[in-house]
């Protein structure tokens, strides 16, 4: 039983991203799917709406608002994060949040892009 609850105690260290891998590297090795089993369970328990939640793989990265003293840096941010927008329509979409600086995005790039905009000081959400 000490190992159980050693490996319970690891499991429950690993991120989202490493426990995915975990998934994907546990049905390789013994041949398996853990989608269809995850999505009977939860669809019979809730009706079928939590499937969906957690198969989300697009994100929607929201700039919600901008401090009047971290414009500029918020500015060059949004032209960092979305790439091909001019200096125009980065200032008018910072002036404008609440507003979607990126849509449809990975997680990865969704955290990244809030990592960046929230060290130039504004605050996002993603959805």
């Amino acid at each position: 039983m000490a190992d159980i609850a050693a490996i319970v105690e690891q499991l429950g260290k690993l991120t989202v991203l490493e426990t995915a891998d975990l998934v994907k590297q546990l049905e390789t090795a013994w041949g398996v799917t853990a989608a269809a089993p995850v999505a009977i369970a939860a669809g019979g328990a809730s009706g079928g709406a939590a499937p969906e939640a957690e198969v989300k793989t697009a994100f929607d990265v929201v700039l919600v608002s901008v401090p009047a003293d971290k414009k500029i840096a918020i500015i060059k941010a949004v032209r960092e994060v979305k790439a091909g927008l001019g200096l125009a329509e980065a200032k008018k979409l910072v002036e404008d949040a609440p507003k979607p600086v990126l849509e449809g995005a990975t997680q990865a790039e969704s955290d990244a892009a809030k990592k960046k905009l929230e060290d130039a000081g504004a605050k996002v959400e993603v959805k």
